[in-house]
């Protein structure tokens, strides 16, 4: 199905539909790979904060689809932003894995690597313990290391503004393959997409369908298009939506009849939505519905559109 991919700026395909494993916990989330390969999806998103990459390498090797047909995706933490190899060469054990497709700079926030806790230091005061002294550039830099070592296909961004990316484009000697951003109905991020377009960077969005319990799944204007279109579940406009602009997707779930319901339904919703439709999907969240899911409190401002920046 040509839907099902994407190129990227280096000439790489990748599955426009990935399995997210963002808070699937260890005793599920290599069941869920595992079904998620079988059921036809060839893209994994996993991240080393995540702390499961362990177990995904398990579903990996039990589904018995060869690691060439797999798309691999992992993320350097905040407190390894000085030790990029390290990070990675941790993940690559735990996944079982010699190189990954795509590796991405989770946050573009470094923090103390010696502080008190190896995932998410803490100043006495209550703030996270960023590295201030350290330069994003600088971690770029230790990527693009990473793609000459052949230990990764790719390289990108995950949670970088326009006003972030202006600061390590100027030096990069790799562009960014993608920026993997929290994108859905309620937070569109219309123009940092058009910038991204303008620049070959392509988005990817986590938590396409909100988070638990969300209320994108019972929004009336996406259900009403669901049922306009004949499409079983509003879930499948809030993935097609995505899908028809040119942004992969990459939905979490370890409920197998939800796994597979994902991938079919995105790919229908993708068929059957019209130029309309996708308009005014667009303007919901500018109708009053804006909102993030996601919004760690780092106490700094990272340049977001419907962010608060932080009061020191």
């Amino acid at each position: 199905m040509p839907s099902h991919f994407t190129t990227l700026n280096n000439g790489q395909t990748i599955p426009a539909i990935g399995l997210g494993t963002w808070q699937s916990k260890t005793n599920e989330v290599a069941r869920a790979v595992e079904y998620a390969l079988k059921a036809g999806y060839r893209h994994i998103d996993c991240a080393w904060a995540y702390g499961n990459e362990k177990e995904v390498g398990e579903g990996l090797r039990a589904s018995g689809v060869p690691r060439e047909e797999v798309f691999i995706t992992s993320k350097l933490w905040g407190t390894y932003h000085r030790r990029v190899e390290e990070c990675l060469d941790q993940t690559l054990a735990n996944l079982g894995t010699t190189y990954l497709d795509l590796y991405l700079v989770h946050w573009p926030i470094a923090m103390n690597p010696n502080g008190n806790h190896p995932v998410m230091p803490m100043r006495p005061n209550g703030n996270r313990d960023i590295d201030e002294s350290w330069d994003l550039i600088d971690t770029w830099k230790g990527m693009e290391a990473m793609v000459k070592k052949g230990k990764v296909k790719a390289i990108g961004a995950s949670n970088f503004s326009q006003k972030v990316l202006e600061r390590i484009l100027p030096t990069a000697e790799i562009i960014p393959a993608v920026n993997q951003l929290e994108i859905h109905l309620y937070n569109p991020q219309l123009e940092l997409l058009d910038y991204l377009k303008s620049k070959n960077i392509v988005p990817q969005a986590y938590s396409p369908l909100g988070s638990t319990n969300s209320p994108l799944l019972t929004d009336e204007t996406a259900t009403e298009i669901a049922k306009k279109r004949g499409l079983k579940s509003t879930s499948d406009v809030l993935l097609g939506y995505l899908l028809a602009k040119d942004i992969i997707v990459l939905p979490k779930s370890v409920t197998p009849s939800r796994i597979e319901s994902n991938l079919t339904g995105a790919l229908e919703a993708h068929s059957v939505l019209t130029p309309e439709d996708i308009k005014i999907l667009d303007g919901v969240a500018a109708g009053g519905k804006q909102k993030r899911f996601i919004m760690p409190p780092w106490g700094i401002d990272l340049g977001f559109d419907n962010w608060p920046v932080p009061t020191k």
